[in-house]
């Protein structure tokens, strides 16, 4: 970062709140850069200043601890997946083979309806998947899992033998095998799975670098929302074509309806893409309605094709559990948007059940201590991974321990939402999360520190002077003291070369993480933000084809689509000078990459009106961030 900042710095998340017009009370209140004026809340002020070391914020007493009582004990029945131990075996004899894809892919796929996927990779290994039909699956005959330099398996490194016929039963016939220490770090594998006489589709997977490795570049296509029922995805046969290292999903990797809930004016209508929930109802119930939309989702040829060649690094978001799905301090049990939300032991049963059924078709590498009784403890999502000395990336839970929404604002205008009117101790990440992601960016040696999180960061305003609204709650913006927090922390460390990479809110974003951000008639005014006063870039990528804010009002498509687009992304960006780039009228993915030089930021459009193989694709928009600098540049 260019410029040392003082830890009493000013750090406003949003917030120069009136633009330089008075506010209500007669006073020009700039949030945080000065002081409070004297109808503001008593201690405002103090409400803002950094506290030492990494513990959250003490300028008010926190909650009492979450009691997350009901859903451990709803965990401690249930029999999640872990990766199997397969045996290994030598004999070469046990993986031949009559029928393979490229013979008869018909055939392999009524014993392999859902491919194979790779994740969790670490310098050493990764997490291997597949899921064997019921019907072709004979609990007496082992299944093989090859690994091997080659597609063609001449040079095979490893093989193992999955005897446990039970556990696969168990797991919806689902398999993980963890193959940490077999393989060498930064090494590109091809693996098959073998039952009977039948091998799946051969997968590609990539291990992560050594940890003292110095890589030139490391390149991830990131992915978000992919809604099943709101359109075709096709963009998944572009991702598996692209020379990228790894796949990062940010989450939101199912829906967890039938099709209807959450589509708009101007969604297509696809009835081949409604999903009728084995409950019967629009909304899931239970672990077998999970199940079935996992399997469902990954029975896409599209999807298929994009995990069989990239190793994924997956987050959880909320429709993977329920929408908008938070903690309920008071009573101690989950809420979402879902008709049963009031119900506590529906609610804990069903949140149970999602993290059950994404246990066991998702290759992640979370740790899991079913022995822990604290819900940070027993469930880390959140984790670092490195990629050499070139790139660490944390990547955060921001579903399981966020507090809901707040009941006392009825309008979130700047007022009602600032710092120092929120709840004591209101928080997202909960207080063991903030502070494992405070250690993790503070010790970060690597050229390029990565927060990959699951909603954006940088305040959306809508509105300006003191008609200014905060409309996205369910992101950083319905939690700004901690945001706020998290903020002064970075820039007091000076983190250099800090990128955040997000997802939910379905648009393509490129934008600036600053110690303040003035709004549109500040900025007129000359109070602008110079580059001493960012602390970092955040990149959004886009929806793949989940309802986004143009088709929500029925303008992505017709004669007033272009001009809808355009002024869309004015208001967007003039209403938040500290957002370089918007645009909510398209559907894709994103890759970034980094190098010593630089990072990139390529966002793709691509049509989700087809299911035909390779739909049309368009490279929307492209910036780089020089190493070094807090600076976006368009690349043309």
């Amino acid at each position: 970062m260019d410029g040392a900042r003082s830890s009493g710095e000013g750090t406003d998340d949003g917030d120069e709140t009136h633009d330089g017009e008075e506010s209500s009370d007669g006073n020009d209140t700039t949030d945080g850069d000065g002081p409070s004026g004297p109808n503001e809340p008593t201690g405002s002020t103090d409400e803002r200043a950094v506290t030492g070391g990494n513990a959250p914020p003490s300028d008010s007493p926190a909650h009492a601890a979450p009691d997350h009582g009901d859903l451990l004990s709803a965990l401690s029945g249930r029999d999640l997946a872990v990766a199997a131990d397969p045996r290994e075996a030598d004999d070469p004899e046990a993986f031949e083979t009559t029928v393979d894809a490229d013979a008869d892919p018909e055939a392999v796929d009524v014993v392999f309806p859902q491919s194979v996927a790779s994740g969790g990779p670490t310098p050493e290994g990764v997490i291997l998947w597949t899921r064997v039909a019921p019907e072709a699956y004979d609990s007496e005959d082992p299944l093989g899992v090859e690994v091997a330099t080659d597609p063609d398996f001449e040079d095979v490194v490893y093989r193992g033998l999955v005897e446990d016929g039970e556990a696969v039963t168990a797991h919806d016939h689902t398999v993980k095998v963890d193959l940490d220490g077999a393989l060498s770090p930064g090494t590109t594998y091809h693996y098959r799975f073998v039952h009977g006489d039948v091998a799946s589709r051969t997968g590609r997977c990539r291990t992560l670098p050594d940890p003292d490795a110095s890589p030139e570049s490391v390149a991830f296509a990131v992915l978000t929302c992919q809604n099943y029922a709101n359109g075709y995805f096709g963009a998944f046969d572009h991702v598996a074509d692209e020379d990228v290292d790894f796949v990062v999903h940010v989450g939101d990797f199912i829906y967890e309806d039938s099709g209807a809930a959450f589509t708009g004016l101007g969604s297509p209508d696809l009835p081949d893409r409604h999903l009728p929930l084995p409950n019967g109802h629009d909304r899931v119930e239970g672990l077998d309605d999970y199940r079935f939309l996992h399997r469902t989702y990954r029975s896409d040829r599209h999807l298929q094709r994009m995990l069989e060649r990239h190793t994924l690094l997956p987050a959880w978001d909320d429709h993977e559990i329920a929408d908008d799905v938070y903690w309920d301090r008071e009573a101690g049990v989950p809420r979402a948007n879902h008709p049963e939300s009031d119900d506590p032991a529906f609610m804990t049963n069903l949140v149970a059940d999602a993290l059950h059924a994404w246990w066991e078709y998702m290759p992640a590498r979370v740790e899991y201590d079913p022995t822990a009784d604290d819900l940070h403890e027993r469930v880390q999502l959140w984790r670092t991974v490195s990629f050499g000395d070139l790139v660490d990336v944390a990547f955060s839970d921001e579903r399981l321990f966020r507090d809901g929404p707040r009941e006392d604002v009825f309008l979130p205008t700047e007022r009602a939402t600032a710092p120092e009117n929120e709840p004591p101790g209101r928080t997202m990440l909960g207080e063991r999360q903030l502070s494992w992601l405070l250690e993790a960016v503070e010790a970060s040696t690597a050229t390029w520190t990565v927060w990959c999180d699951e909603v954006l960061t940088m305040p959306f305003k809508v509105g300006a002077g003191p008609a200014t609204f905060y409309p996205v709650q369910g992101g950083w913006d319905g939690y700004r003291r901690e945001r706020t927090y998290i903020s002064q922390r970075f820039a007091e460390w000076d983190v250099e070369n800090l990128v955040t990479l997000t997802g939910d809110m379905h648009c393509y974003v490129a934008g600036y993480k600053q110690t303040r951000y003035p709004g549109p008639f500040r900025r007129l005014l000359g109070d602008g933000v110079s580059e001493d006063e960012r602390i970092g870039v955040e990149f959004m990528t886009p929806p793949v084809t989940s309802l986004n804010w143009s088709e929500a009002v029925g303008l992505a498509t017709g004669p007033f689509s272009g001009v809808a687009k355009r002024l869309l992304r004015w208001g967007a960006t003039t209403m938040n000078p500290h957002i370089e780039y918007f645009d909510s009228h398209h559907w894709g993915y994103s890759v970034v990459e980094f190098t010593r030089d630089e990072c990139t930021y390529t966002g793709y459009a691509v049509d989700k009106t087809t299911d035909e193989p390779y739909p049309e694709r368009e490279r929307l928009v492209e910036y780089r961030v020089p190493e070094g600098r807090v600076e976006l540049e368009r690349v043309d």
